[in-house]
């Protein structure tokens, strides 16, 4: 009798046990949203260890059901396999009876939204820090309170303080959606989410401040703690692009000050020597992408002095060929290099065509991060970095070298320079030279943010003189200030006036600025000048 027990006790746990998964799955072939959402539900509470790959099918809609109510999951090469077991199944299709092949399990919004919470759910206890922390962002997103179950184990037994602190924040949302939670642990969970205090968290909120009740009034008051950081931080971030708008005018400007400092010259080609600096940057991955593609993530790297040569030389026979016999002559100057500047771009699109070009960012440049409320982008980052190296550069060139203190003193006093036994035409030739050089290493910054296109340098030339006469004639700190200064403010202005109303708006009282301080904030100070 009792062997007999034992045989029927088996005989039972063994057919029990796919009853209970097939319960489980019943409703994914019903083809009513709710009871798929259920079936979903119910999936990720059965412990079945095939959950993950079905729930991930249903996911990626390839998720179907038999006419026998079978669940198969398609494969990528269009076959099927059983759902349960993952053993390939054989498929009949009929082109005169639809209802003969495989349906598609069908989902909607809330059967979206139950599968993130499931799935994220399920990998809460994956072995990978990435993969919990990966699925606890699911599981807020979901805010489903099915998870809350799941979340409190995985809670225990965690140990990784950053993925906690998401599992908490996860949670939280999770309670502040449930009916069942209590008064108590809805105000714990306003206050977790208070704390967070990002967008998601406020619209989460947000959806309970217009409750009566005292969860409703935390809510509120925690919806307007948020707003008040998000408006910090929104302050921080436009200052953060504002710092890296004026990093892009700081490089482009950079080298006209050294020219329009030194020579007095009205250089409307300096945006070309932009230009050619980002088509260097293309012409350098080209080459290294055929040549060394071992090596080919540090591109920017060598294009960087590459541009400089490559701009330094062209700027060097310019004013060899051109600028040298216009000196004292201003109008004529700007008409020549504006028609300089109209020949460059002709040739740039003879020879790569009129075209945007494909500049690749490297992947140390690519990205970003998050500090508090404040989004840094890689490339933004590092052009503020590198805009502060070659000013940096350039002022301890002028300070340190022999060339420096020759271009000082022509800066000064040209006449006396040349009397002292400078040869100015030199100095004037090596200076255009170095700031056409600082214009294309200008270029390749630009190349990662802006399209590489002929027109390219058109965009900043305006703006650089602007950044120029601002910060003061041939200072360097005057440029670096002016172009943060004119950067910031543009950043702030924009979302009010619009980025072209914006721009006017800042002309305008650069205009008023310039009427009452003519030689900008940091005038150079001299004999020559001060006459």
């Amino acid at each position: 009798m009792v062997r007999i027990f034992l045989l029927l006790f088996l005989s039972f746990v063994t057919f029990a046990a796919p009853a209970r998964a097939d319960d489980s799955l019943a409703g994914f072939a019903s083809g009513d949203y709710a009871q798929t959402q259920q079936a979903v539900e119910a999936l990720a509470q059965s412990g079945n260890p095939r959950a993950v790959d079905i729930l991930s099918a249903l996911q990626a809609s390839k998720l179907y059901y038999l006419p026998d109510q079978t669940l198969v999951i398609k494969g990528e090469d269009g076959g099927y396999a059983n759902a349960l077991t993952g053993e390939p199944v054989k498929v009949e299709t009929s082109d005169d009876d639809d209802d003969a092949g495989p349906k598609e399990v069908r989902v909607n919004n809330n059967v979206r939204s139950a599968i993130e919470a499931a799935l994220g759910g399920l990998q809460l206890f994956d072995s990978n820090p990435a993969k919990r922390l990966a699925a606890a962002g699911a599981v807020f997103t979901a805010h489903n309170p099915v998870a809350i179950p799941a979340l409190d184990k995985a809670l225990e037994k965690e140990a990784d303080p950053s993925v906690k602190r998401l599992m908490q924040q996860a949670r939280a949302a999770a309670v502040l959606s449930s009916d069942d939670a209590t008064q108590e642990t809805k105000l714990s969970a306003v206050e977790t989410l208070r704390v967070r205090g990002d967008i998601e968290a406020r619209s989460l909120l947000g959806a309970l401040a217009g409750q009566q009740g005292p969860v409703g009034d935390a809510a509120a008051a925690a919806v307007s703690s948020i707003d008040f950081n998000l408006q910090i931080w929104s302050f921080a971030q436009s200052i953060y692009y504002g710092l890296s708008l004026g990093s892009v005018l700081l490089l482009a400007a950079a080298g006209l000050a050294i020219t329009f400092g030194v020579m007095g010259v009205i250089n409307m080609a300096h945006g070309e020597m932009v230009m050619l600096g980002a088509y260097t940057t293309f012409v350098v991955q080209q080459l290294m992408r055929a040549y060394l593609p071992g090596i080919y993530g540090a591109n920017l790297i060598f294009a960087i002095p590459a541009a400089f040569l490559v701009t330094a030389v062209i700027g060097i026979a310019i004013e060899r060929s051109l600028i040298r016999w216009l000196y004292g002559r201003p109008l004529e100057t700007l008409l020549a290099t504006w028609g300089l500047s109209l020949m460059l771009q002709q040739v740039v699109r003879s020879l790569f065509g009129p075209n945007n070009r494909d500049v690749d960012t490297p992947w140390w440049m690519s990205g970003a991060t998050q500090v508090g409320g404040l989004t840094l982008t890689w490339n933004r980052f590092y052009i503020i970095i590198f805009a502060g190296i070659v000013v940096a550069a350039l002022m301890a060139a002028l300070r340190y070298t022999s060339l420096g203190l020759r271009m000082r003193a022509v800066t000064q006093n040209r006449r006396m320079a040349a009397a002292m036994g400078i040869r100015t035409p030199w100095i004037d030739a090596l200076t255009f030279g170095l700031g056409s050089g600082v214009a294309g290493m200008a270029g390749v910054a630009l190349s990662q943010i802006d399209n590489v296109s002929p027109n390219l340098g058109q965009s900043y030339i305006i703006d650089s003189f602007m950044v120029v006469v601002f910060g003061g004639v041939g200072n360097l700190w005057g440029t670096t200030i002016g172009a943060l200064t004119l950067g910031i403010v543009n950043k702030f202005l924009e979302p009010f006036a619009g980025a072209v109303l914006g721009k006017i708006v800042v002309l305008v009282l650069l205009i008023l600025f310039v009427q009452r301080n003519p030689r900008g904030m940091f005038p150079l100070k001299g004999r020559a000048v001060e006459a």
